[in-house]
C-alpha cells in the first residue's frame, strides 16, 4: 500500500516529532518535520506532494492561491480552533478538510505577566547591565499595587489575566464591543464606559481580543494618544488589532512609556525592524502559546485528527 505523505510545518524548535506518538500511523503515513520558515513559493514547492499538512498557528498562511497550487492536499490540521491565516472558503472549494485542536489559555496569560513585570521592573536592561559590568541599579521600577490595568477583551485569557492583576492589588477595568456589565461583575472587574475611558486612565493596557474585521486596527493613532505618557501597552493577541505604523510612531516619539509585544504583522520579524532596537520595547518571538504542555496538546490532538480522517470520520472540523 502506498503511504500518504504528511508534513509538519514551521517546527522552529524541532520538537514536533517528539510531542506525539507519530509511530502509531507509520504504516499509513510518512511524517516529516520542516523546521525552517518558508515563503509562499518555497512552501508550495516543499509540500506539493503531501496529502496531509500540520501547521502551527498562523506561522504559514494558507491562502486561496496556496490551496489552488496544492491539488494533492486533502487534510490541513492547525493548532487551535481558530486560525485567521487559513482561507476556509478556498479550502472547501479545493476539497481540503481543515481540522483544529484544543489550546490552553494559561501559556499566553503567563507570558502576558512576564511582559508586564519585565517592563515595570526593567528586567532585561538591568540584567544586561549586570552581565556587562554596567551600572548597579540603573533604573527605578514601577509598582503594580494600586495601578490600573485596562483589559481589552475579557474572554478566557483576559479573565485569567484579570485574576492575577487583582492578586497584585491592581484596579482592573475591562472593555470590548460585546462585554456586558453582568460578565464584568462575574469576573470581578469594572466595565469601562468606553474604550477611550479605559485607555485614558489605565497604567497598563493588555490586549486579549480576537482578531476580526471589527477589531482590526481598533487601536490607532487617536487611541494611542489617549494613553498616559507613563502607560504601557501589552499585546499577546494579534498584531493587526493595533495599527502598527501608529504604534511604532508612539514608541519612537514616546507618547507612551513602552510596549510588551509577542505578535507582529510580519513573522518572523525582519532583522532590521525598529522593534529589535527600541529601548522601550520588550519583544518576544511569538512565544505566548509555546510551552511543552501546549505543544503536547497541539500535536497529540493533531495526530487524533489525522487518525480520524484516515478512519473516514474527520473530527474538530473548521470547514
Amino acid at each position: 500500500m502506498t503511504k500518504l505523505r504528511c508534513a509538519i510545518l514551521d517546527d522552529y524548535q524541532q520538537v514536533a516529532l517528539s510531542m506525539a506518538d507519530w509511530s502509531s500511523i507509520a504504516s499509513q503515513v510518512n511524517v516529516v518535520s520542516l523546521s525552517q520558515h518558508l515563503n509562499e513559493a518555497e512552501l508550495i514547492q516543499a509540500i506539493q506532494n503531501c496529502e496531509i499538512v500540520v501547521i502551527m498557528r498562523e506561522r504559514s498562511p494558507f491562502t486561496a492561491k496556496v490551496f489552488e497550487r496544492l491539488p494533492k492536499l486533502k487534510l490541513l490540521v492547525t493548532s487551535g480552533m481558530r486560525n485567521a491565516s487559513i482561507d476556509l472558503i478556498a479550502a472547501t472549494k479545493n476539497g481540503v478538510i481543515v481540522c483544529g485542536t484544543a489550546s490552553a489559555p494559561e501559556p499566553p496569560v503567563e507570558l502576558t505577566w512576564a511582559l508586564i513585570l519585565g517592563l515595570a521592573r526593567h528586567v532585561v536592561g538591568e540584567n544586561n547591565a549586570l552581565r556587562q559590568n554596567g551600572p548597579w541599579q540603573n533604573s527605578v521600577g514601577v509598582g503594580l499595587s494600586g495601578k490600573q490595568l485596562g483589559i481589552l477583551g475579557l474572554g478566557k485569557i483576559g479573565n485569567k489575566v484579570a485574576k492575577i492583576a487583582k492578586a497584585f492589588g491592581m484596579n482592573v477595568v475591562a472593555w470590548s464591543q460585546n462585554l456586558t456589565q453582568e460578565h464584568a461583575q462575574e469576573a470581578g472587574v469594572i466595565l469601562a464606559d468606553s474604550k477611550e475611558e479605559l485607555l485614558e486612565y489605565s497604567d497598563f493596557v493588555s490586549i486579549h481580543l480576537v482578531l476580526s474585521e471589527r477589531t482590526k486596527n481598533i487601536l490607532g493613532e487617536t487611541e494611542l494618544k489617549l494613553m498616559k505618557p507613563s502607560a504601557y501597552l501589552i499585546n499577546t493577541s494579534r498584531a493587526q488589532i493595533v495599527d502598527q505604523s501608529a504604534l511604532l510612531k508612539a514608541l519612537q516619539e514616546k507618547w507612551i512609556a513602552g510596549a510588551g509585544l509577542d505578535v507582529f504583522d510580519i513573522e518572523p520579524l525582519p532583522k532590521d525592524h525598529p522593534y529589535r532596537v527600541l529601548d522601550n520595547v520588550l519583544a518576544m518571538p511569538h512565544l505566548g502559546y509555546v510551552t511543552a504542555e501546549n505543544y503536547q496538546l497541539y500535536f497529540s490532538e493533531g495526530l487524533e485528527d489525522i487518525k480520524a480522517y484516515l478512519a473516514g470520520s474527520a473530527i474538530r472540523r473548521l470547514n
